[in-house]
């Protein structure tokens, strides 16, 4: 017979279930009351319940376990510091969307060799999620891959849907079934109108196929995520967190129906890639709700134990604390950036 199937797929390779990972490595009572809690006082942050600002800050994205707890702990003794007008979030980043190709993150090569060892790397996001939340501290990622999803989202208190994804309609109808507050980011090109229209996708009942527990494939009935908000992270026109850009997406959010919910990416096309002028961004964003912008719910910062960015030749090569995607700010200047803001709120 001539083979017509899989004619480009190089081999298989058989992967444990979320449920079978779930047992292996299962969220405690008290964890997801923690994880429950967290999600709460987002959502009471959304609903202007609250007047705390959310600060999403963590490495761009997580390659040592190790070094990501180290981080933890110092953010969670920070956040008792400054719990009063700020929730810190960790990023706990482990997908990463590339542009051409690049390393795709720890879940898809915990090696970082190309080995592509993704039970592995499954398996150390799930223990990571889990002892950062019995330190404590509520966390953050990206949900990319739909099937991902299904393995870690349980621990996520926020996620994000990134630039590249936003207008992906397999995401907005992921996020419509999500069971944390999520943030669509503008477009690479700064579109906000289609991030708007993501949200109000989102928020919508939607039906497709999906990944079930047990590892079977199932038809998912959602009712609509109503915490989806948008998240301004500039684009190839450069910045949009100035005041300007603020009114603009407040109305344009109004215009369409929503609340206008907005959190400020630091990084990014906000910062020119260039981890420094993060601070010059925190600055504005904390001037503008002074003045009583209340739109501005949240921030997003890129931080790691040591500043800069590093190019990976081989595993034995890398720096500690150094990120080996985007460019972070290091802990000295994280902290110094958290009380001021925190001092000027």
């Amino acid at each position: 017979m001539t083979v017509r199937d899989n004619l480009n797929i190089a081999s298989i390779e058989p992967l444990l279930s979320p449920a079978d990972l779930k047992e292996k490595l299962p969220l405690s009572e008290a964890g997801s009351e923690r994880v429950m809690n967290n999600r709460q006082a987002v959502q009471s942050i959304l609903d202007h319940k609250s007047d705390r600002l959310m600060v999403i800050v963590g490495p761009c994205s997580i390659h040592n376990p190790e070094e990501a707890i180290e981080y933890a702990k110092r953010l969670v003794e920070l956040s008792k510091e400054v719990d009063d007008k700020l929730m810190l979030i960790m990023r706990v980043y482990f997908e990463k969307p590339r542009t051409i190709v690049g390393w795709k993150g720890l879940i898809y090569d915990p090696e970082l060799d190309e080995s592509y060892q993704i039970g592995k790397g499954l398996e150390i996001a799930r223990k990571l999620l889990l002892d950062i939340d019995e330190l404590g501290m509520a966390t953050a990622t990206e949900a990319l891959d739909p099937v991902t999803t299904q393995y870690i989202a349980d621990l996520v208190s926020w996620s994000a849907i990134g630039a590249r994804t936003t207008e992906s309609q397999t995401h907005r109808q992921l996020v419509s079934g999500m069971s944390m507050p999520v943030g669509f980011k503008n477009t690479t090109d700064g579109s906000i109108q289609v991030a708007i229209e993501a949200i109000r996708s989102s928020m919508h009942a939607h039906a497709f196929l999906g990944v079930l527990d047990d590892g079977r494939t199932g038809i998912f009935r959602t009712s609509g995520n109503k915490y989806a908000h948008i998240v301004l992270r500039g684009g190839s026109n450069g910045p949009n967190y100035g005041s300007e850009h603020i009114a603009f997406t407040r109305e344009l959010m109004k215009k369409g129906g929503l609340t206008p919910n907005i959190v400020i990416d630091c990084s990014h096309a906000n910062s020119g890639k260039k981890a420094v002028n993060q601070a010059n961004v925190v600055k504005d964003l904390v001037s503008q709700k002074k003045a009583g912008e209340t739109s501005i719910v949240g921030t997003m910062i890129e931080s790691n134990l040591e500043f800069g960015a590093q190019k990976v030749v081989d595993k034995c090569s890398i720096k500690p604390g150094i990120s080996i995607t985007d460019e972070c700010i290091g802990w000295d200047e994280t902290e110094k950036l958290i009380r001021e803001m925190h001092a000027a709120l």
